[in-house]
């Protein structure tokens, strides 16, 4: 079996006074593939960021790999060991070049011949944000391999495939299919959903089985 388990207990979150994701508790096994869906604003978003550690305001236990307790204890590890593939990544004020986010991953060799593959590879010399939103987007999922390459057992994708037209959705679906791991991934897309194990909906900040 490949990736690692993920194991959610009562996990909340909050943005500012308001619950966004409330008691959350979700059992991953290694390898699964979970789609997570939902209407905007459920919380989808928030509770990835929650697990890798990127959102703070959260109590609960988060455990991967057998490993963790409450969610707001070290986080650092977590993002040695998960793979974080953003909707709307942010450039930032001095913007990397295209080359040195997937240098970031751990693995540049593999993260860059994902990226030829993708038909970004001759873009590594660019700035972020000079990327369309397509191109960031296949810069992303290819630097997400290097981690895996790297060494990530688990990839947290969320909506990893917005931004691309038809032909592209369908490489990105395939690509992901592909990674040896455990996969969580907020989708809209009805066709990368149909390609994971189960099937989640998100509703209010709670969440339910669909499939």
């Amino acid at each position: 079996m490949v990736g690692l388990d993920l194991r959610l207990t009562e996990v909340s979150c909050r943005h500012g006074r308001v619950d966004v994701v409330s008691e959350v508790d979700l059992e991953v096994t290694c390898g699964q593939r979970v789609a997570l869906t939902g209407t905007n604003g459920s919380g989808k978003t928030t509770l990835l960021r929650a697990v890798i550690g990127l959102h703070t305001a959260v109590h609960g236990e988060i455990a991967i790999g057998g490993r963790g307790g409450r969610a707001t204890a070290d986080y650092s590890w977590r993002r040695r060991v998960c793979a974080w593939i953003p909707q709307r990544p942010a450039a930032g004020r001095f913007p990397l070049l295209a080359g040195e986010l997937l240098a970031s991953s751990g693995d540049a060799r593999h993260a860059q011949a994902m990226a030829t593959r993708l038909g970004v590879g001759g873009l590594l010399t660019r700035p972020l944000d000079t990327l369309s939103g397509g191109q960031l987007q296949r810069m992303h999922l290819a630097r997400a391999v290097g981690c895996v390459a790297a060494g990530a057992g688990i990839v947290l994708a969320d909506e990893p495939t917005a931004a691309l037209d038809f032909a592209g959705q369908e490489e990105a679906a395939e690509v992901l299919a592909e990674l040896p791991v455990t996969l969580i991934v907020v989708t809209h897309d009805r066709a990368l959903a149909r390609r994971c194990d189960r099937v989640l909906e998100m509703a209010a900040g709670r969440l339910r089985e669909v499939s």
